[in-house]
C-alpha cells in the first residue's frame, strides 16, 4: 500500500474475497511522514492491518547507486526497471511471504498471461496508464505469485469505484515517476550526492564544433533542446553524451533518428527467443507507443533491433521492450 488511489483500489478490491494485509515499503521518499500517515488512515479505513517493511539501506544499494552511476557515465537510467525486480518485487515481496502471505497484490495497470506453464505481461486494459514496461524484468518467480487486480480496468473506473467506497480525494494527486526526487531535480539530487568540484565542460556540434559550454553531463539526455544556450535559427538538440570526454554533442532534429539499436543485459520471458523471421512492436523508453522493428542476435548474448522506420531520441540506459500482439517477450538495456 502506498497511499494512493491504486493500491486503495487494490486492497478493496481484493477484500471482497480474501483476507488482506497491507505493506509498506520504506525506501528513500522525502515525504515518508506523510505518505506513512495517509497510509496508516487508509488501511484503518479499510480494516486492514499494516506492516511497514524498511528497505531503506538496500534500496540505496541497489537503486540510488545505479541511478547516479548511470548519469555520471553518460546513460540516462530508469530506475523502475532496477527497483520493480530487485526491490518491490524481490526483497519486498520476500519480507511479505515471510510473513505468511500467499500472494502479493499491487496495483500496477498490467496483466499475467500463463501458457504451458509459463507466465507472461501483458498490457492492461488502459491503454495511456499501462505499466507492463515497467514490469519487465519480472521473473517467473516473481510473476507466479503476484496479482495485478486493476489490469481489467481503466484509470477513471478505479476513480469511480474507491469513490462509491467512500474514499475521496484521490483525483490530481498522481504519483510521481522517480520516487525519490520530490521536489528535487535531477541535477539537484545528483550533486548532493556525489558533489563534482568541476562539471563543466564543452558542448560541440557533432561535426566538432564547440558551440558552448554545459554545466555537468548529468543534467541533460537525449533529445534534449532546453537549457543549452545556443542561439540559432533552428534548434539544437542533445544526440549523444561523451561521458570519457566531458562532452555533449548536439545536433540538428533529423541527426536525432535512427533505425537500428543494440540492447545488452537480454531477458527472454521463460527463456523463449525470438523468432528472428518475425516482426515485433518495440518501446524504447515508456511514454514510447511501440515501433515496428526485427531483431538479430550479436555478439556476448547482445541483439540488434531493426525498425521499419527510423526512432528518435534512442537513449542509453533506457530499455528496450519486446511486444508480441501486447504480451512482452523480452527486454533489455539499450547500448
Amino acid at each position: 500500500m502506498s497511499g494512493g488511489v491504486d493500491s486503495t483500489a487494490c486492497a478493496l478490491l481484493l477484500q471482497k474475497k480474501q483476507q488482506v494485509h497491507g505493506f509498506f515499503m520504506q525506501l528513500a521518499q522525502p515525504d515518508l511522514a506523510d505518505q506513512l500517515q495517509r497510509v496508516q488512515t487508509i488501511a484503518d479505513q479499510c480494516s486492514i492491518p499494516l506492516q511497514v517493511i524498511d528497505l531503506r539501506a538496500r534500496f540505496e544499494n541497489k537503486v540510488l547507486n545505479y541511478f547516479a552511476d548511470s548519469y555520471q557515465s553518460g546513460r540516462t537510467p530508469n530506475p523502475c526497471m532496477i527497483c520493480n525486480p530487485e526491490i518491490k518485487f524481490g526483497l519486498f515481496m520476500d519480507a511479505i511471504m515471510e510473513q505468511g502471505m500467499e500472494r502479493m497484490a499491487t496495483g500496477h495497470y498490467a496483466n499475467i498471461v500463463e501458457d504451458k506453464g509459463c507466465f507472461f505481461l501483458q498490457q492492461g486494459k488502459d491503454a495511456v496508464k499501462d505499466q507492463s514496461y515497467f514490469l519487465a524484468r519480472l521473473s517467473q518467480q516473481q510473476l507466479a505469485r503476484v496479482e495485478f487486480p486493476l489490469g481489467g480496468m481503466t484509470k477513471d473506473a478505479v476513480y469511480g469505484f474507491v469513490e462509491e467506497q467512500g474514499f475521496t480525494g484521490f483525483r490530481g494527486r498522481e504519483s510521481q515517476d522517480v520516487c525519490f526526487l520530490g521536489t528535487d531535480s535531477v541535477g539537484g539530487f545528483l550533486e548532493k550526492r556525489r558533489p563534482i568540484s568541476e562539471a563543466g565542460g564543452d558542448i560541440v556540434a557533432t561535426d566538432g564544433r564547440v558551440l558552448g559550454r554545459h554545466n555537468g553531463i548529468y543534467n541533460y539526455t537525449i533529445g534534449q533542446r532546453r537549457g543549452l544556450g545556443i542561439a540559432d535559427a533552428t534548434p539544437w538538440y542533445v544526440t549523444s553524451i561523451d561521458a570519457k570526454s566531458n562532452r555533449i554533442i548536439v545536433g540538428k532534429n533529423d541527426e536525432l533518428f535512427q533505425k537500428d539499436i543494440e540492447i545488452k543485459n537480454v531477458l527472454w520471458t521463460c527463456d523463449r527467443h525470438p523468432d528472428l523471421d518475425h516482426n515485433y512492436r518495440v518501446r524504447i523508453r515508456y511514454g514510447h507507443r511501440g515501433a515496428e522493428a526485427h531483431l538479430n542476435p550479436v555478439a556476448d548474448g547482445r541483439y540488434q533491433i531493426v525498425f521499419s522506420e527510423k526512432q528518435r531520441a534512442v537513449t542509453p540506459g533506457q530499455f528496450a521492450v519486446v511486444y508480441d500482439q501486447g504480451v512482452i517477450l523480452g527486454s533489455g538495456e539499450i547500448l
